[in-house]
């Protein structure tokens, strides 16, 4: 069984560079969808707010310390904050998650980081992270508290590259994180992907996920499918080549999903 390539996060944790994730799967979807992916290879698993349940009690095929798992909490209040993380561990059934993100930067979003540190803290999460954050408001979380994420997790892929994005987190030793590595399934018609596909004899999907590894970000893949499951999966017994990866760079358009 293959196993996916991992980075280093600025406190240390490890962290697979490909996730399974579950974001806009049903409750019923769920937990069929997380043993699928256990079972073809998947170690880190991305929940969603809602999922814990499902995912909790699909985990417990796989022994705690081979797994990467990552939680959310959306921004709110800093009480408000502490109980969702506690809540969302506990559906989990785990004592401690390896990554939670503050969700988005509505809301009370520097009380729900201080939260969150605290969190961290109190040894119930490893790393703590966002999810849809932009530079101004990275720049706010930091110089309102001192802490800088261990990740941000934003829509990213050929067509939204998020070059200054990118930059700014390489400065603050931020690892970057794409939410939408196909850009919804919309860049597996895209005419350079399906040529590169061609070429080096995988799908579309395959590409577009070993253009995300080699670029050094973490793709959080999400299907309901098994067939797809797998697919997205095989992306570990080649590499894209350096003229290859020039060409997907000039699809950067700015395009988002």
């Amino acid at each position: 069984m293959a196993v996916p390539p991992s980075l280093t996060l600025s406190d240390g944790v490890r962290i697979p560079q490909l996730l399974f994730g579950v974001a806009g799967l049903s409750a019923a979807e769920t937990g069929r969808a997380v043993r699928i992916a256990l079972d073809v290879g998947y170690r880190g698993i991305d929940t969603a707010p809602g999922t814990e349940t499902a995912v909790g009690a699909a985990l417990t095929t796989v022994p705690r310390e081979e797994l990467f798992v990552s939680v959310h909490v959306p921004a709110q209040g800093y009480d408000g904050a502490r109980r969702a993380a506690d809540q969302a561990l506990t559906a989990l059934d785990v004592e401690r998650a390896d990554l939670c993100l503050l969700d988005g930067t509505k809301g009370a979003f520097t009380d729900t980081w201080r939260a969150l540190t605290r969190v961290r803290a109190d040894g119930r999460v490893r790393a703590i992270g966002v999810a849809g954050f932009g530079v101004a408001e990275l720049r706010r979380l930091i110089d309102a508290t001192g802490v800088v994420p261990a990740v941000n997790l934003v829509e990213l892929h050929p067509w939204l590259q998020q070059l200054p994005l990118r930059e700014f987190h390489a400065e603050r030793g931020i690892l970057t994180a794409a939410s939408s590595p196909a850009a919804n399934a919309g860049l597996l018609a895209d005419e350079t992907v399906t040529a590169l596909a061609a070429k080096y004899g995988k799908t579309p999907a395959q590409i577009v996920l070993r253009w995300h590894l080699q670029e050094g970000t973490v793709a959080v893949a999400a299907s309901a499918t098994t067939t797809r499951t797998r697919e997205n999966f095989g992306i570990f017994d080649f590499e894209l080549a350096d003229d290859d990866l020039a060409v997907v760079a000039e699809l950067d358009n700015g395009t988002r999903v």
